[in-house]
C-alpha cells in the first residue's frame, strides 16, 4: 500500500518559458496547478517528460481526452470526448487545459498523477484533472489519461503553455510510495 503523500518541492512562475521537475524513486507522483496564468491569450498548458535527465522532452505517448465545459452566459454546455486532442504514439507535449484566457480573472488549476516513473519494466501511466476559465469566457473541466509508451525510467517532467510564458501559477509536487 502507498504511504504518506510527501512534499518534494514547488515552483512558482513569474514569466516564465517552462518549470521543470527532476523525478525520483517513488512509486506515484502528484503535480498541482494552481492560478496558472498564460501571458498568451488561449494558450493550451501543456507537459512532456524525458529519460535523458532533461536533455530532451519528447517521451512517446498514447493519450485520450474528455471534457465538460459551460459558458459564463450559462447558454453553452456539454460533455463529450475530444478525438482531436488525442495523441496516439506521439512524442509531442500533451495538453492538460484547453485554450486559458489570460485576462485578470482567468487562470486554470488541477492536478497530475504519474504513476511508477522510475520502473524500467511497464510503461507509465497518467492522469490529469483541471479545470481553466477559458479564452472565451468558458469554464472548461478536461480529463486527460494515457501512457508513456517507453520503459526507460522518466528522469525529468516540463510544464508549460504552447505558446509564450508562463505568466504566473506555482506547481506543487509530491510523492508517494
Amino acid at each position: 500500500s502507498l504511504g504518506d503523500m510527501v512534499f518534494i518541492s514547488s515552483a512558482t512562475a513569474s514569466s516564465s518559458a517552462s518549470i521543470e521537475f527532476t523525478l525520483g524513486d517513488y512509486k506515484e507522483y502528484k503535480f498541482f496547478f494552481v492560478n496558472m496564468h498564460p501571458q498568451n491569450n488561449g494558450a493550451n498548458f501543456q507537459f512532456n517528460c524525458s529519460i535523458d535527465n532533461g536533455a530532451n522532452y519528447n517521451v512517446t505517448k498514447t493519450t485520450t481526452l474528455f471534457r465538460a465545459y459551460q459558458n459564463e452566459a450559462g447558454t453553452n454546455t456539454s460533455l463529450a470526448y475530444d478525438t482531436g486532442a488525442d495523441l496516439a504514439q506521439s512524442t509531442a507535449y500533451q495538453q492538460i487545459m484547453n485554450g486559458v484566457g489570460n485576462d485578470n480573472d482567468q487562470a486554470g488549476s488541477g492536478y497530475l498523477t504519474l504513476f511508477n516513473p522510475s520502473s524500467t519494466t511497464y510503461v507509465k501511466h497518467f492522469l490529469s484533472t483541471c479545470n481553466a476559465t477559458e479564452s472565451a469566457d468558458y469554464t472548461i473541466q478536461t480529463f486527460y489519461a494515457g501512457y508513456f509508451n517507453d520503459t526507460n525510467d522518466l528522469t525529468n517532467i516540463s510544464f508549460k503553455f504552447a505558446s509564450g510564458n508562463i505568466d504566473a501559477g506555482t506547481i506543487l509536487m509530491y510523492g508517494l510510495n
